[in-house]
């Protein structure tokens, strides 16, 4: 009776690692399908990608500046003008 209760338990073991083999190669290819499906939707929708809107974000940022930078000195020229232009 003890080798057969052992012979069961050890065929018990067996299918459990298999089915826990099973569920793990489910889980991955879900997650692949996953993947795939929004990575196509994502393109789909045009979506802009991450690396690509902060390299954006930081040219306007930096036009902005540059910008400021030229209305200051507009406005010294300007000033220097109208001062220059009564002597």
């Amino acid at each position: 009776m003890t080798q057969t209760t052992n012979r069961f338990f050890d065929e018990m073991a067996r299918l459990m690692n298999d089915a826990a083999g099973v569920a793990s190669g489910v889980r991955r290819e879900f997650e692949t399908v996953f993947r795939n499906q929004a990575d196509r939707i994502l393109r789909d929708l045009d979506v802009v990608k991450r690396e690509e809107f902060e390299a954006v974000k930081e040219m306007a940022r930096l036009a902005r500046e540059e910008t400021e930078a030229l209305k200051a000195r507009v406005a010294a020229l300007e000033a220097k003008l109208g001062s220059g232009g009564s002597r």
